[in-house]
């Protein structure tokens, strides 16, 4: 039976999954009961099991039992080896979709779809064991931990993930859907940078407090800052190419405690998302140097952390390619979609597509009544995921192993003939 076929077959069980991981959404590094559900999915499958010391990762390997190059099966240096990325965590956000599964867990939500990777990914070990036979090579599951702001894939790449097979794999891919962006069901791929990279700033001006009816007897830290963030807008369109885009958003501006008194310090805390490592390393210079000129400007201090956080996410154009022929092969070339230009979120995957080559697939979980275009995103209390799209995940996270698989097993036999 084609795989697309018996992935639909495993609807049912790849849904329940899904619905008790968001009913029990975890945060961070350790994910005690989501790690668990994704053991009790791995039960009584052929996968050799390793468990994170520091997260509580899951890594579990396939050892494919088609002959090889050199006509064994089992692990070897010589086998190939593809790896499979699912992120498990939620976010601290509030439901308030409305739907039978919600989140049990007050402040908790899987408002980025992380449970239907999981469970896709889930979905996909069952046809790959049940495809064993076919495998030339050893299949890594990759179920991770932390990906929203932990940095849960540095984790797993030091712990060995990428060498769990007993060689580095040969390719990796990793999966994203959305609850808005395309129409549901549509698969989205982007050679060369997919994501933005993300850092973080943290400002706080230091002044002096005093009375709100005399400024002058004091140093007054809000008006800097409030300076500071409008300073900070304009150095991005004076100072950065219109193409090479930079995006700086403050989300935290704070100061003070009564209106009539002027505070010792006031807080600002941004995202900067670029899409260039050259505008990256021009931002880290830039934004010390003006915020610094401004609080000096003023007769203040001023305290500048800028906290690195997730590189670009740069997908192999080969690996794309190689994606999209799946995805066309396994649901036509109507579900696909190519982006012309990357999107402004950030991915811990990127670590792992900075160590190998891969790339990653974005996969619109838009409920099928509702408007791609208006529907909530990513992050949104109302995001909401639509289960039709899981069956499709797990084909495709399956069938992007085996193909892979086959093709690298294809290539080590012409070499060992020539």
């Amino acid at each position: 039976m084609p795989i697309a076929a018996d992935a639909r077959e495993l609807q049912g069980d790849i849904a329940r999954l899904r619905h008790a991981l968001h009913r029990e959404p975890e945060i961070g590094l350790e994910l005690p009961r989501t790690q668990e559900k994704v053991l009790k999915a791995l039960d009584g499958l052929p996968f050799e099991i390793t468990l994170g010391q520091d997260t509580t990762s899951v890594t579990a390997v396939l050892r494919g039992q088609a002959p090889g190059a050199d006509g064994t099966t089992g692990s070897g240096a010589d086998r190939p080896a593809v790896l499979l990325r699912a992120d498990m965590d939620g976010l601290p956000v509030q439901e308030k979709t409305g739907i039978e599964y919600t989140s049990r867990i007050d402040g908790a939500m899987h408002a980025c779809g992380h449970d239907l990777h999981t469970s896709m990914l889930a979905g996909a070990a069952t046809l790959l064991a049940e495809r064993r036979h076919r495998l030339a090579g050893d299949v890594v599951l990759m179920f991770q931990p932390g990906e929203e702001g932990f940095d849960g894939a540095s984790y797993m790449i030091r712990e060995g993930v990428l060498d769990a097979a007993g060689r580095r794999v040969d390719a990796a891919y990793g999966m994203h859907v959305f609850s808005s962006l395309e129409p549901h069901g549509t698969f989205c791929t982007k050679p060369g940078v997919m994501l933005s990279s993300s850092d973080g700033l943290v400002v706080t001006v230091l002044g002096a407090g005093g009375h709100g009816s005399a400024p002058h007897s004091a140093k007054d830290p809000v008006t800097a800052a409030a300076e500071m963030v409008t300073a900070l807008q304009v150095m991005v369109t004076r100072q950065f190419n219109m193409f090479d885009p930079v995006v700086l958003s403050v989300g935290v501006l704070h100061a003070g405690t009564k209106r009539n008194v002027i505070p010792e310090t006031a807080r600002i805390e941004a995202t900067i998302r670029t899409f260039s490592d050259e505008s990256r390393q021009k931002m880290m210079a830039s934004v010390p140097r003006l915020l610094k000129g401004i609080a000096a400007a003023h007769g203040l201090d001023v305290d500048v952390d800028y906290q690195q956080e997730y590189p670009l996410t740069v997908t192999d154009e080969d690996e794309t390619h190689t994606a999209e022929k799946v995805i066309s092969g396994l649901f036509g070339d109507s579900r696909l979609a190519r982006w012309g230009t990357p999107l402004s979120g950030s991915e811990d995957f990127s670590r792992v597509l900075a160590e190998v080559p891969g790339t990653f697939v974005g996969l619109s979980a838009v409920p099928r009544d509702a408007d791609h275009a208006t529907s909530p995103f990513n992050h949104s209390p109302y995001a909401t995921f639509d289960d039709g799209v899981l069956a499709d995940g797990a084909a495709l996270y399956a069938e992007l192993a085996m193909s892979r698989l086959a093709t690298l097993a294809s290539a080590t036999t012409s070499s060992a003939a020539s």
